[in-house]
């Protein structure tokens, strides 16, 4: 462990992605208007279903939104270390059951993936049944919600959409904000 001189903690790592280097870092994009929606998760759905169902019914198709905390009859998650591969800097885990699980803070993202169908990119600090407090990225097709709803604050991103292209900087595929298309 390499100390930072100026204190006892360590330094920080520099991480470095294995693609050609993107001056522009940060893809973003400004819609002119965009709602503000307070929803609740259903008990027994899917975190995905949960969202994508009832947004999708009012016409949202891609959004950025805070998980406010509730129980989850179950949930899995993954971390992303460093990749032994070194084809990217980090890389997902197998899938990790934390059973039941309350989830302390969440954000979750909506967008579309390679093929146009609805995604939503969750991370999240959990409470996992075992009593240790975790984090990390929140499989949102197989957790789903317990007895009680879950409050979530939506904004909606009008005018664009979120979409998973592949990054060559990273080398993996990543959320991007993209003109609507027309599906």
């Amino acid at each position: 462990m390499v100390l930072n001189p100026s204190s006892q903690f360590p330094r920080s790592r520099s991480l470095v992605h294995p693609g050609a280097f993107n001056p522009v870092r940060i893809q973003s994009k400004h819609s002119a208007s965009g709602r503000h929606i307070r929803l609740t998760l259903s008990p027994g759905l899917s975190l995905f279903d949960a969202l994508v169902k009832p947004l999708a019914q009012i016409g949202v198709k891609n959004a950025s939104t805070t998980i406010l905390g509730g129980f989850f009859e179950e949930l899995h998650f993954c971390v992303a270390p460093a990749d032994p591969t070194k084809q990217a800097v980090a890389a997902y885990t197998q899938p990790i059951y934390a059973g039941r699980t309350y989830m302390i803070f969440g954000n979750a993202t909506l967008g579309k993936d390679m093929n146009g169908e609805p995604l939503v990119h969750c991370h999240a600090a959990i409470r996992a049944e075992d009593g240790r407090t975790r984090g990390g990225h929140i499989l949102t097709q197989q957790s789903i919600v317990g007895a009680d709803p879950i409050p979530v604050l939506v904004t909606s991103l009008d005018g664009f959409e979120l979409r998973v292209t592949f990054d060559p900087e990273t080398n993996i595929p990543v959320f991007q904000p993209q003109e609507t298309s027309d599906e």
